[in-house]
């Protein structure tokens, strides 16, 4: 039977999100430094992807730095007042994970963020894919109450984690979306698993031209490609 699940675009500033919504996006993850799994956009950036786009189909995520997903309490406090910062200027919903030190879902800390959330969606990210059990992780999230779970069924990338991404789409009580190295060509068969929706970055490298040097990082920048996005969109629509 024909069926089409939703295409969600990780954008880093208001020009990506454009593109992507012009070539059919459904929802976008607005972030910075994708090239370190992501981390929380700036404020600027913030309410310029805002007004560029429908902020309802915006969901922000919200992650305080790189290097794991098991946060003190200062942290965890940081992440609840971005996340108020982001639904209060209308954001649609955000994206948090945490994991404990044992490797299971911080469950108070989801809490908190669901709290600082209210209304808005709440996405629990790839955290789920770094957990000592992500079957378990799985449960309490559903549990929790949490929108969504974007994951690769504990894969590098989500192609090759398709039992595991099935299996979450059939047990059900939460909107699942597969994400980890998507290309458009994997979207069929991520659909054929079950999932509600696929995520990727639909990134290209622009501006290899530009002056950099010491301090100033390599040449160029991600930028969102709408050719990718457009295939990706063209295979979710089956």
């Amino acid at each position: 039977m024909h069926r089409e699940i939703a295409v969600e675009i990780a954008v880093q500033d208001a020009a990506g999100a454009r593109i992507a919504v012009g070539a059919g996006a459904d929802r976008l993850e607005l972030c910075q430094g994708l090239e370190m799994g992501g981390i929380t956009p700036s404020l600027g950036i913030l309410e310029a992807t805002l007004a560029a786009v429908d902020p309802a189909i915006v969901h922000v995520l919200i992650r305080p730095r790189g290097g794991g997903f098991a946060y003190d309490s200062d942290e965890i406090a940081v992440v609840a007042a971005d996340i108020r910062a982001a639904v209060a200027r209308g954001a649609g919903g955000v994206v948090v994970g945490a994991l404990d030190s044992a490797g299971g879902v911080d469950v108070e800390a989801v809490r908190r963020w669901q709290d600082a959330a209210g209304e808005s969606s709440v996405t629990f990210h790839r955290a789920i894919d770094a957990a000592a059990d992500p079957s378990a992780v799985f449960d309490a999230l559903v549990t929790a109450g949490v929108t969504r779970v974007l994951t690769s069924g504990g894969a590098p990338r989500s192609i090759d984690g398709l039992a595991a991404l099935a299996g979450f789409a059939a047990q059900g009580g939460i909107e699942v979306m597969a994400g980890g190295g998507v290309r458009p060509e994997d979207v069929g068969a991520l659909r054929a698993a079950g999932v509600d929706s696929v995520h990727l970055s639909a990134r290209t490298r622009v501006g290899h031209s530009a002056v950099s040097g010491p301090g100033g990082g390599a040449p160029g920048h991600d930028a969102t490609d709408a050719a990718i996005v457009a295939a990706a969109v063209a295979a979710a629509r089956g």
